[in-house]
């Protein structure tokens, strides 16, 4: 029997489970496959609404009584360092980037692993082994790259200190997901590849810098705060974040669209290719 792809993407919603970011709240997404010959074109398209890509799917929250999770993006033009930031950057200049096709390898597992036991010991990435990190690097149907830093110091062996999967959107660099050496907590390499991402968009004439989701209320997500300007995605567009604490994270079920208004809101590029 032959089997065709659907002429336009399908979406789901995922089971209600545990909130990572704000206790005591349950979490549900909305999300669809990304394959076939259109799957950049609909990464891209859906990027710029809020979606963000794990491996061969694109999701978004779409919890029933809860609207907090805010895609957040750095228009790199307008971006202007703080003098802390100024300092992280000196600080890390002793790092060299490479950016390499997303094949995963043993010494970034490792590195992965310190990072998990350091950071998310309880998360839902604690128990992730090397098949399932392979996975999770290498399972990408769109133009992705594995960005590593090294160490230039005479004596530390080229030693790896920090790694980003990374995608290549038409109108920026979508962080998938970031992990580094926890040992050094003055080096802030957390905010410093978020910086360095800024300079590599530049480079590459890129305008946006794709952070993920800021979540108000959450102490994880408050450093995306210290991008300034930046830009998050709220009622079907783009705002600069001015305030973060005009923006709740109380609950409000009168304020979630349903699932079909939201769907029906999702402008996909030309379907032809699916």
């Amino acid at each position: 029997m032959r089997h065709t792809l659907p002429i336009a993407p399908q979406f789901y919603v995922t089971a209600p489970q545990p909130c990572p970011y704000l206790d005591g709240r349950m979490e549900r997404k909305l999300f669809t496959a990304l394959q076939g010959e259109g799957a950049e074109r609909l990464n891209d398209a859906l990027s710029k609404q809020g979606f963000r890509r794990s491996q061969n799917v694109l999701y978004r929250p779409s919890c029933a009584e809860c609207s907090a999770c805010l895609s957040a993006r750095i228009p790199v033009a307008e971006f202007q360092a703080a003098r802390t930031q100024r300092r992280i950057m000196a600080r890390n200049d002793y790092l060299k980037r490479t950016a390499t096709t997303p094949w995963a390898t043993e010494e970034q597992y490792d590195l992965f692993r310190r990072y998990l036991d350091q950071r998310h010991a309880t998360g839902g990435m604690a128990d992730m082994d090397l098949f399932e990190f392979a996975a999770m690097v290498e399972e990408t149907p769109i133009r992705s790259r594995v960005v590593e830093y090294r160490s230039s110091i005479e004596g530390d062996n080229n030693a790896l200190k920090a790694v980003c999967l990374t995608d290549i959107l038409d109108d920026g660099l979508s962080m998938v997901y970031s992990f580094f050496d926890t040992s050094d907590t003055k080096a802030s390499l957390g905010t410093y590849l978020i910086l360095d991402h800024i300079t590599l968009a530049i480079e590459l004439g890129l305008p946006y810098v794709y952070l993920g989701y800021w979540v108000p209320g959450s102490q994880k997500m408050r450093y995306k705060a210290n991008f300034k300007p930046l830009e998050i995605f709220y009622k079907n567009e783009w705002r600069v974040l001015d305030d973060p604490e005009a923006y709740a994270a109380t609950t409000d079920p009168l304020e979630v669209e349903p699932i079909a208004a939201q769907v029906a809101k999702i402008q996909l590029p030309d379907t032809k290719a699916y």
